[in-house]
């Protein structure tokens, strides 16, 4: 069987089947300082970026927890009364002047998945048109237009159910060009054997901006009220939005204070992987094995993230019971545990690569396993151990952490299968995604019923109960 280690003194030939598959490698350039430079600053400012995309996302699985009436869901649920009470009595009293609706788990259902629906419909476009304007200001006015759709969800409520799923449907169609464009723009921005980390670091804002969010929900809304929630996130939306214009730059070339050593560093690195070809080959495309691998994980892990993502805060409040304010805090424990893993392994993989001189595919392959098996186990785990409340946090933390793996695996081996061009990257990568997540609206409003006994968990399928409830 052969070594996943590269001999120690590879061909050129090799190096580059290695390292960049399908591509010829060009020679190593040395290596720009990191601090303080562009590239860098593009990571943590796209950091951000992702960090305010996630807290808009997940602000509303929280909030809508306080936003419906409880003996709305109890007529419903028939299980959330199978778990003893836990929590420790309320000694500060909470404001209760948040308006509340009379929406059944069906309903709340709706409103969660009714993102999502918007999510699909952007992916290959914003590809299309990141290839055509750059991911800057597509990226920068996606941002924007869903923190803007985020500060008028108090007055969707209030107009009723249809005018909320639609509101959040138009905030999907904003967040949807996102992944995109920033992939686009990292396909002009990302030295080879830096790809892992400087994507680590970009889309870890994500996990960050979840774990920040929920308790920071569960919090306004437990002292002020849900109405504040969307408010908050969206001003923090636009304010991101007006840095990200000011100090980015769609390319190398472009960037006004980088200097000319970084400069020709990430250029000279990537030039043998500038492709000539202006047409996007989509049959090709559509018959590569690779890319429809990539699709199969994209899909399978995002269905098990976003269920999770979606509807944690309601499994804390209906089956465990928690109440608002603990209900943040424990549902972002799993989202530190995911964020601090996927710095880690962005770390971890470009060092086995760099250093240690192992193949890029090996160390794709390993990341995509560990954060793909590790998961599935401690999920299908947490099914069996009823209500006990600390395994039940400590598994999902285990299982979402694992998860974060998967940003060092298959999350980025776009970059390493396509042209470094704007145009076939930016579309790749909408491609995989847009198929990834036709199916995940689904899981929203159609959750299986959690009846929690002494020691175990059965799973049986109802679409009546815990919607946000299910």
């Amino acid at each position: 069987m052969k070594s996943p280690v590269s001999d120690l003194a590879p061909s050129d030939g090799e190096e580059g089947s290695d390292r960049t598959p399908l591509l010829q490698r060009a020679p190593r350039a040395e290596t720009a300082p990191v601090c303080c430079s562009a590239r860098y600053n593009l990571a943590f400012l796209s950091f951000f970026g992702f960090f305010v995309l996630y807290s808009l996302r997940v602000n509303l699985s929280v909030a809508l927890v306080d936003m419906v009436d409880s003996n709305t869901t109890a007529k419903d649920n028939r299980t959330s009364y199978e778990c003893a009470e836990h929590s420790a009595p309320i000694k500060v009293l909470r404001n209760q002047t948040g308006k509340k609706y009379q929406w059944d788990a069906e309903t709340q259902g709706w409103i969660l998945g009714s993102f999502f629906y918007g999510y699909i419909i952007t992916q290959i476009p914003g590809g299309y048109v990141a290839s055509r304007s750059g991911g800057k200001l597509l990226l920068g006015f996606g941002v924007l237009g869903t923190a803007v759709f985020t500060l008028f969800t108090p007055l969707a409520a209030d107009f009723g159910f249809g005018a909320l799923v639609a509101l959040r449907a138009l905030e999907g169609l904003g967040e949807g060009v996102t992944f995109p464009a920033m992939h686009a723009m990292w396909s002009s921005w990302a030295p080879p054997l830096e790809r892992s980390k400087l994507l680590s670091i970009s889309y870890a804002g994500a996990q960050l901006g979840t774990v920040v969010s929920l308790p920071l929900s569960g919090v306004i809304c437990y002292y002020m009220n849900w109405t504040y929630v969307f408010y908050f996130f969206g001003l923090v939306g636009i304010i991101w939005f007006i840095l990200w214009i000011c100090l980015v730059s769609d390319t190398p070339e472009t960037h006004k204070t980088i200097t000319p050593y970084e400069k020709e560093y990430i250029l000279s690195s990537l030039k043998n992987q500038l492709s000539s070809q202006k047409s996007v080959p989509w049959i090709p495309m559509l018959k590569s094995l690779p890319l429809w691998a990539i699709v199969v994980a994209h899909f399978s892990y995002n269905w098990t993230f976003y269920t999770l993502l979606t509807l944690l805060p309601t499994y804390m409040k209906e089956v465990l019971r928690f109440n608002i304010q603990e209900n943040g805090f424990l549902s972002a424990v799993p989202y530190l545990g995911c964020w601090l893993c996927m710095i880690l392994s962005g770390q971890a993989a470009d060092n086995l690569r760099a250093r240690w001189n192992f193949s890029t595919l090996w160390v794709r392959r390993v990341f995509s396993l560990i954060g793909m098996i590790g998961p599935a186990i401690f999920l299908v785990a947490a099914g069996f151990i009823g209500c006990d409340y600390s395994l039940a946090v400590a598994f999902l933390t285990i299982s979402t952490t694992l998860g974060g793996f998967c940003s060092s695996g298959f999350s980025i081996n776009h970059l390493d299968i396509a042209p470094s061009t704007l145009l076939e990257n930016g579309k790749l990568f909408s491609a995989s995604l847009l198929l990834s997540m036709y199916l995940v609206p689904f899981s929203s409003h159609y959750s299986p019923k959690v009846k929690c006994k002494t020691g175990l968990s059965v799973i049986t399928e109802d679409t009546e109960t815990e919607g946000t409830n299910k």
